[in-house]
């Protein structure tokens, strides 16, 4: 059975733990090397096992433990470090060694490897990344599922303007200005983000207001019309429940989303990566956005919904 003795699960629970994790997050990427001390709360690796981390939101979480505990039912001892922080935190932590495995998004890393690349199919994708990648680093098989950003509006300000699932992202133009948009505050710096939308769709909203990684206080902005816009993951389950409208994106601007494993070179077992493939062979969207309505919408425990997909499909 997995040990949770040391994982930050808990984080996003207890008020101001959060700002903590990222405090120490920094500090790790400020000054610690290999040569560091064990008891830092996301140092990694040596007796720890394989690291399994996740970025700050609840399909992230749920990845790594899908992931994590693929490989403990094979052998490989396992420790978490969930719920840590956006992309420019634990991108760090997998160059320094804290984190062995990290569930990614082949388009967003590769965004924020090189915003300039525009590749046309996922294996381009992948080729890409491998380009920018840190030479410590490895990208695994990509699974079918995918997950991606979206600029997705209210029931309300879909009726107002008339807009439905066959609108698209640049049908806001001329209305942008009187919207307020929400998402995390990294949305606000990266290509596909604020950035993006300015310039491959001409979009500039009338405010942008600093919400959470496509978590509960985006979606209950949106419900509640703080912001009539904002990011929202594209396999969220709220989108249907509560009439949320997400826009096509002709454009490509959030890329190919493939869930796709980092890993560490040497952090390992020599089985590791097959079990890891093994897991997104069988992995696509339809079964994930089935998973994240038990965690999000029945609170079902992320770790109880991983063990029993995996059992589902003979991982385990």
């Amino acid at each position: 059975m997995t040990t949770r003795k040391s994982s930050t699960r808990s984080i996003s629970r207890h008020p101001g733990a959060a700002a903590v994790a990222l405090a120490a997050a920094a500090a790790l990427l400020g000054g610690c090397s290999s040569g560091g001390t064990s008891d830092d709360p996301l140092k990694g690796g040596g007796a720890e096992g394989v690291v399994v981390g996740s970025n700050n939101f609840a399909e992230s979480i749920l990845l790594a433990d899908i992931y994590g505990e693929a490989l403990e039912a094979k052998g490989i001892k396992v420790n978490y470090k969930s719920n840590i922080g956006s992309r420019e935190t634990t991108y760090g932590l997998m160059k320094n060694g804290s984190v062995t495995v990290l569930p990614e998004y082949n388009g967003s890393l590769l965004a924020y490897l090189d915003a300039k690349a525009k590749p046309k199919t996922v294996e381009e994708t992948t080729t890409a990344i491998n380009g920018k990648l840190d030479s410590k680093l490895e990208l695994l098989k990509p699974s079918a599922a995918q997950n991606k950003d979206s600029v997705t509006v209210n029931a309300e300000t879909a009726k107002k303007y008339k807009l439905t699932s066959d609108s698209s992202i640049a049908d806001l133009k001329d209305v942008a200005g009187d919207l307020d948009f929400g998402g995390s505050p990294e949305f606000q710096t990266r290509h596909q983000g604020l950035v993006g939308l300015k310039s491959v769709y001409g979009l500039e909203f009338k405010s942008f207001k600093s919400l959470d990684a496509g978590g509960p206080l985006t979606q209950t902005a949106l419900k509640k019309n703080t912001v009539q816009a904002a990011d929202l993951f594209t396999t969220d389950p709220t989108i249907a429940r509560d009439k949320f409208v997400v826009l096509k994106d002709p454009e490509n601007l959030f890329g190919f989303q493939n869930v796709q494993p980092l890993v560490r070179k040497g952090g390992l077992p020599k089985k590791g990566a097959a079990v890891l493939d093994a897991v997104s062979a069988k992995l696509d969207t339809a079964a994930l956005l089935e998973l994240d309505a038990k965690v999000q919408l029945e609170k079902q425990d992320p770790l109880d919904v991983a063990r029993a997909w995996l059992k589902s499909e003979g991982l385990t």
